[in-house]
């Protein structure tokens, strides 16, 4: 599995990078972002120049998700396992989600 990476937006304005590597996800705020003192995303996730890494999708990222029988639907109509979240996140939180906050992927240049 190849590392695929993601903006972090609040209203379009860029508060991070959030990746899956293979064997970990690894958040980290901008540091445009944290020099304009932004706000944190999450109580989990307070800014600071710290790298999160995690063996699963954080929580915050997870709660952007749909579930139970909309979950079903999109990984259906998304042709995705239902366990990928973080596909799943890539393909519907760039528009869909209830807060500020969008996750777009970042445009891989091999």
């Amino acid at each position: 599995m190849k590392t695929i990476s993601a903006q972090v937006l609040d209203n379009d304005r860029l508060v991070g990078l959030l990746s899956r590597e293979p064997d970990k996800y690894v958040f980290r705020y901008d540091d445009a972002y944290l020099q304009a003192a932004g706000p944190a995303i999450s109580l989990s996730l307070p800014t600071t120049r710290q790298t999160y890494i995690s063996n699963y999708l954080f929580p915050f990222f997870s709660g952007l998700l749909a579930e139970g029988t909309n979950k079903s639907l999109q990984t259906r109509q998304l042709h995705l396992d239902e366990n990928d979240d973080f596909s799943r996140l890539l393909l519907t939180a760039h528009t869909q989600t209830i807060g500020a906050i969008t996750v777009r992927e970042v445009p891989n240049h091999d």
